[in-house]
């Protein structure tokens, strides 16, 4: 594994906080983001020593450098920031549907930029997209395009900044996320469409980005976490 800290880009909850969780059990130095500064001091006091959290908005890119400026070298990042836009065409918000591209499309970007003069021949990167970039749901217009702009920037980025390896992942629903909570009506109704007759979990996603990240052959590639769900 390269010299160099794990820099979690929206760690302070969900499937970032597990990630910032697994690579802190392995000794390594986490670096955990969120919008807000004493939260993410907050939960990276409550993961544990040798985790720092600091706090900046992927919807303002012009906070980013300032932000990440205190961080020493890389040898992993994860960009998994996320707003849940839920944004019909008949009711659409013009505030919402860029707040969320430019997180995901110019922050995500953005980040890379700022630590790229940290990173070695040998770091790794990893961006979250999502399923909805192949199958739409009602209100997903912005959720779907940013998720496609994903799988199309790591290709990119992997070109303009060899041999740093950049790869995509992408769930569909993860069964015992917070925000999934109270609605079992909907993950009944998706493992009844998945070929597994099961949902990914935390671990499964956690285990996938390892995987990107540690795997020097993968590099340009969109993975797809899911169960088979979109085969039926």
């Amino acid at each position: 594994m390269p010299e160099g800290s794990v820099v979690v880009v929206g760690g302070t909850g969900g499937i970032g906080r597990e990630i910032a969780r697994h690579y802190h059990s392995q000794g390594r130095h986490v670096v955990i983001t969120g919008r807000d500064t004493d939260r993410a001091a907050a939960i990276a006091a409550e993961i544990g020593d040798g985790v720092t959290g600091i706090g900046f908005d992927l919807s303002d890119p012009h906070s980013i450098d300032e932000a990440l400026s205190d961080i020493g070298p890389v040898a992993y990042l994860v960009l998994v920031g996320i707003a849940r836009d839920n944004n019909p065409m008949h009711d659409y918000t013009i505030e919402d549907a860029v707040a969320l591209a430019v997180m995901k499309l110019v922050g995500y970007t953005k980040v890379v930029h700022a630590l790229t003069d940290r990173m070695s021949d040998d770091s790794a990167v990893v961006l979250f997209g999502g399923r909805a970039k192949d199958r739409p749901y009602p209100g997903s217009t912005t959720v779907t395009t940013v998720n496609g702009g994903v799988s199309s920037l790591i290709r990119t980025l992997a070109i303009q900044l060899a041999p740093i390896r950049f790869n995509a992942l992408h769930p569909g629903i993860v069964g015992d996320s917070p925000y999934w909570a109270g609605n079992q009506a909907a993950l009944d109704a998706t493992i009844a469409r998945t070929p597994t007759k099961r949902l990914a979990t935390m671990a499964d996603v956690v285990g996938a980005t390892a995987f990107l990240l540690e795997n020097p052959a993968m590099n340009g590639e969109n993975l797809h976490i899911d169960g088979g769900w979109m085969l039926m």
